[in-house]
This record gives structure tokens, sequence and C-alpha cells, in this order.
């Protein structure tokens, strides 16, 4: 039985009819009914053996999966507590790759609530046709990127509050909330086929349009790619480009990496060709993710650097072409 009783998405969602045949066969697929994602990939972490290895790093800090823990539950309680969201609720979020991003993310989806996470570079009419169609009451965005969510939210007053991130000293920041809050939340206890994110496309094509990703759609995921292709473990450091808002960023840049044990590194700066191979060199990184014109454009500095540890690529955007490849 559903957890979320805004079933906004839900009722949103085309016909069972015409869905694709979503088939769970694998025995690692067997899902339980009733799941949460983040649950079973941050709060199972300490039984795993995971609690103290690192999660989230960045230049200035090192989070381990239980000060991730710890971080993910005082925003859920802001977010349930003060801001009295309910499952179901839709919670937009802005801003590039990060960890204050990725803390929020998990948070969110923890509490029971619906990720609505949008590319960085979305000016302020892309950005208020995603508010038109997912009717999110709460955003969680960036400081450095408020300006042009302000302006969306013009005219559109379902967006009631928007509280910025990667702000630690800012009166009202998410930071400053969460810092009042205990931890220990409780996670939602959400059905598999509850609605974890809403994905939306660029609007290359015409307005944005939503892909509706469930609990176990997630975590399935995390079942079949980590462990049969990847063959992740808890020592691989993961790297690269793709922003969280886009699900190859999110799979690689998150989930993917909390299946495992592994350990993600966030950027102070979005990457150049030459930052990245020489990010890849300067924190043992394992695992890249970027896309095709990405990687053509690394290869001179990869020549010349080397690559230390890396030992997969992976693309995704466009076809890769045999050149770059080798």
């Amino acid at each position: 039985m559903s957890a979320q009783p805004d079933r906004f998405v839900h009722d949103r969602l085309p016909p069972r009819g015409q869905w694709p045949q979503l088939r769970y066969d694998l025995p690692e697929l067997q899902l339980p009914d009733r799941l949460n994602l983040v649950e079973q990939l941050l709060d199972n972490a300490a039984a795993k053996g995971f609690a103290e290895r690192p999660l989230l790093q960045s230049a200035r800090i090192t989070l381990t999966y239980a000060d991730v823990r710890d971080r993910v539950d005082r925003i859920a309680r802001v977010l349930v507590e003060d801001l009295k969201l309910v499952p179901g609720n839709r919670v937009l979020l802005r801003g590039g790759n990060s960890i204050g991003l990725a803390l929020a993310w998990l948070a969110v989806v923890k509490a029971g609530l619906v990720a609505v996470a949008t590319m960085p570079l979305l000016r302020a009419r892309e950005l208020g046709d995603i508010i038109d169609k997912a009717q999110p009451t709460v955003a969680l965005c960036d400081i450095k990127l408020l300006e042009e969510l302000e302006r969306a939210r013009e005219g559109r007053p379902v967006l009631q509050t928007v509280i910025p991130f990667n702000a630690p000293n800012e009166p009202g920041s998410l930071a400053v909330r969460a810092a009042q809050k205990e931890g220990s939340f409780e996670p939602c206890p959400t059905a598999a086929d509850d609605i974890a994110l809403m994905a939306f496309t660029s609007g290359t094509t015409g307005k944005p349009k939503a892909a509706v990703h469930t609990h176990r759609d997630v975590l399935a995921a995390c079942e079949a790619w980590p462990r049969h292709v990847l063959n992740a473990t808890p020592e691989d450091i993961v790297v690269g480009s793709p922003p969280l808002a886009f699900t190859f960023g999110l799979g690689g840049m998150l989930v993917f990496p909390m299946w495992s044990g592994s350990s993600v590194y966030f950027p102070e700066a979005p990457y150049t060709p030459e930052s990245l191979v020489r990010t890849i060199l300067e924190v043992g990184a394992s695992i890249c993710y970027t896309a095709p014109t990405f990687y053509r454009q690394m290869a001179p500095f990869a020549r010349q650097q080397g690559v230390a540890k890396l030992r997969i690529c992976v693309s995704a955007g466009e076809g890769l072409p045999d050149a770059t490849r080798q």
C-alpha cells in the first residue's frame, strides 16, 4: 500500500495498459513490496561495514556513510517538521554537482517526497515550465543559482518556499536549519512502487517532459549495473561530469557508488577536460563518467599525464567513436 497521500504524480501516470513490461526476474531484483531506496543504500550501509568508509568527498571535506546519514536525517527533519511536507509532495532541487545537492536529494527521497532535480544551466523560462508541471511547493537551491529560480517563481504562487544550500552561515539556509535538528530520522515506509523522482528532459524538442521513477526502479538499476557491469567495490573512487539532475549522473555519481560502498569526489568548480584528468590522478579515481566529446578532449591530457588507477570509463549521451575509445 502506498505511503504517499499526495497522489499528484500517481494520478498523472499513463494508463497501466500503456506502461512498458517491467520484469524483475533475477534473484537480486526480488525486492520487498515495502521499500525506501535511501534506507536501503544509506541506513543499511552500517550493516554492510561501510559506516566509516568515505562516501562524499571534495577538496574541503570528506563525509563517511555515517556522516552522510546524520546530515541527511537532519535535512529530512527540516522538510517534514518545519516545512510540513507530506509524502508525495514534490521538491524542486537546483544546483550543480556538489555534496550539498547530494545530501538534499537523499533527504527528499528518504522522507517519501518526490525529487525534481533540475539542470543548473536552465533559465527562468525552462524552470517555469518544470514548476508548472511538477507543482512543487518547496525548492532547495544552491545559493549561487537563486536568481533564475526567483525569476521563475514570479506569477507562480505554488512555489511558496525557496531555501538556499551550500550557504553554511546564511540565516535561514538549509545548513543553518538542519544544524538545529537531531538526527535519527525514521525513513518514510514507502511502497516499492511509490514515486522517488521526476526526471525532466531538457526541453530542446518542446516543453520539458518528466520520466517518473519509483523506489523499485532505482534499486533495481543499482542491483544490475554496478553488480554485473562495473563490478564495483568499496575501494572504487568515482569522478565524472554528468549532473545529478540527469539520470546518468544520478546513477553514476550517487546511487550506484552507494550500492557498492564506494566514494564519490565532487569538484569545487565544473570540470574542464584537463581538470578532470588531473582530478583522476590526484584522488586516485578508478571509475569515470562523462560524455564522448569530453573523453575526446581529455585524451591528449591523459596521454601526457597518465590515468593512474582508472579502470573503467563510462560514456553516455551520444555514440562513442572507436577512435576515442582507443
